[in-house]
């Protein structure tokens, strides 16, 4: 049994994917057309690995895959970790993110079935304090930016969201508030393309721990 400090991280996460609005992937269910591809990012607000502060840090990942991802389905993916991270910090988010010392994460990793690449690049990620906007991009890479989901009979400041959903990418317990694509600039990387067809998009806080040994 190898050893492994007390971690710790919160923050928050959010999607830009090809879906119809609402993705059906938030409902445990297969995606618009049996097909999904988008843009998966995280930014930790507040987090340790050990003695390894985290905070401020983001990872951003593209992804696909077809059917149902949480009846089996396995999803191709490359993950991108931030360049501003120490080499101790590139280690723990490496740890946490791939799933190899527990939590939420490890779950999660258990449903990629093809890790195309994994790259260190500069991610600018923005959150609006009222939510009424997310963006993320990687200069030359990926550019992604939603805005909060409203109607004719939404209220004024008020956002559009779903408590306990069923297929929450952070796991149990969360609040997600929906919101439709704004920009998607084309690109194409590890084979993704970020051109996709699609205007879903959804903003969910995480919290996970992870125990002190594995």
């Amino acid at each position: 049994m190898n050893q492994v400090p007390e971690w710790h991280v919160t923050g928050d996460w959010f999607d830009v994917c090809s879906c119809s609005v609402p993705c059906p992937c938030e409902f445990a269910q297969p995606p618009t057309n049996n097909h999904c591809e988008g843009v998966l990012v995280w930014h930790i607000r507040e987090g340790h690995y050990g003695d390894v502060q985290l905070d401020g840090l983001n990872v951003l990942a593209l992804g696909a895959f077809d059917d149902n991802i949480w009846a089996g389905a396995k999803a191709a993916m490359a993950i991108f970790l931030d360049e501003r991270a120490d080499e101790r910090q590139r280690q723990a988010l490496q740890s946490i993110f791939g799933g190899q010392v527990g939590g939420w994460p490890a779950g999660f990793a258990e449903l990629i079935g093809d890790l195309r690449g994994v790259e260190f690049a500069p991610i600018r990620v923005e959150v609006s304090d009222d939510l009424a906007y997310w963006r993320v991009e990687i200069p030359g890479k990926v550019t992604a930016t939603a805005e909060a989901l409203s109607g004719p009979t939404t209220p004024s400041g008020q956002r559009v969201q779903l408590m306990n959903p069923p297929g929450s990418e952070v796991g149990p317990g969360q609040v997600a508030t929906w919101g439709s694509r704004d920009v998607m600039e084309p690109t194409e990387v590890f084979g993704f393309r970020t051109n996709f067809t699609g205007r879903s998009s959804k903003h969910i806080p995480f919290d996970w721990s992870g125990p002190g040994e594995s």
